[in-house]
């Protein structure tokens, strides 16, 4: 599994004519080894090579595993440039995004025509498209997101706040086994929803407010994401209508999300729906983005991204109407592309709901 990973990277690599590449993101030396450390300050990196002599530089205090290239262990008080650069090569140098310039910028230094480059899309282009086993854990990171929105639904009451419906959302992924939450849960209470990325506060939930939840938990280290939106014991004609076109506009681009079609397509799909009804500019983000081991990673799905969307990418749809001051709706799933569709990984209910009554 991680050899055929590092195979298609050298495959990335050597269409832009990189020999080296140098990979310190630590949610993608995990993809290529196994191995999880947060480094913190110290230095955490996988040199891919073309020829095949990859080395993983460690600090020792660094939890490890076996690999099968070579390891160099070093301590905090060794110089970094004296361990690292003797396994570098003049000439291009391929750096993925997470290459901090406190580490490039001494290794350019130490080595006389070394000539970085952005190549984080050697990177992320493989791990955006997912084998069986990061699918089957996609799955279930997700089918724990549906589980669990079906505990927050019967959950939501009078009197409670954003803050406790935040901090129920967690105890039910620690509960279902999840290795922690994706990212914050997004609790929305009606004019706070108008804020896609609203953090949840001790507001309390009121007749006719909207209830929008945006959570995702993580499973084997691989991510979900699901947005979800309620209503508390009765529903505006204004709150119905952007609803009804969230919904349907949600649906147009899962229809829309296929292999061989260009991410652009997806969101305008999406987008235009919106926009027919005049609420395109209340349209604020991008339709999707991509997800695996980080909840945001790889292509987005935007207005102006011509890629071409591959088989087994994995990918978000949230379209969503937000009214300052007033209310907003967003409704998000998770679909992995297939070749004459995409396979939606959420399966909560879509359907407009009222709670409380």
């Amino acid at each position: 599994m991680f050899s055929d990973r590092i195979k298609r990277t050298q495959a990335e690599m050597k269409a832009r004519g990189l020999a080296q590449l140098m990979v310190t993101d630590p949610d993608s030396i995990f993809y290529y080894t196994g191995i999880y450390n947060h480094p913190f300050e110290r230095f955490w990196g996988l040199l891919i090579r073309e020829d095949g002599k990859h080395v993983l530089f460690a600090n020792k205090l660094f939890r490890l595993a076996p690999v099968d290239f070579k390891t160099v262990v070093f301590d905090d008080v060794d110089p970094l440039t004296e361990v690292v650069c003797p396994c570098l090569e003049p000439g291009l140098f391929g750096a993925d995004a997470a290459m901090a310039a406190r580490f490039l910028i001494p290794f350019m230094d130490a080595v006389p025509g070394l000539r970085p480059v952005l190549a984080q899309d050697c990177v992320s282009s493989v791990r955006a498209r997912k084998d069986e086993e990061e699918k089957a854990n996609m799955r279930i990171a997700s089918r724990i997101n549906d589980e669990t929105m079906e505990k927050v639904r019967d959950f939501i009451h009078e009197g409670v706040t954003e803050l406790e419906v935040g901090e129920f959302i967690k105890k039910c992924f620690s509960a279902a086994g999840a290795g922690g939450e994706s990212f914050m849960p997004i609790v929305c209470f009606g004019a706070n929803a108008s804020d896609p990325h609203h953090h949840p506060t001790d507001t309390v939930l009121r007749e006719g407010d909207c209830i929008l939840i945006d959570m995702g938990c993580k499973w084997n280290g691989y991510c979900s994401d699901m947005t979800r939106t309620f209503y508390w014991k009765k529903v505006s004609e204004e709150d119905r209508k952007i609803y009804g076109i969230t919904l349907r506009a949600n649906l147009l681009g899962e229809e829309a999300a296929k292999a061989g079609r260009m991410f652009k397509e997806v969101d305008l799909a999406a987008r235009d729906h919106i926009a027919s009804f005049g609420y395109g500019p209340n349209f604020t983000h991008r339709l999707g983005h991509g997800i695996g081991l980080a909840d945001h990673e790889g292509d987005d799905v935007s207005m102006v991204n011509e890629h071409v969307i591959q088989k087994d990418m994995c990918f978000s749809i949230e379209p969503g109407i937000y009214l300052p001051g007033r209310t907003g709706v967003r409704i998000e799933d998770l679909v992995i592309a297939t070749e004459d569709g995409c396979e939606l990984l959420n399966h909560f209910s879509k359907e407009l709901t009222v709670l409380g009554i």
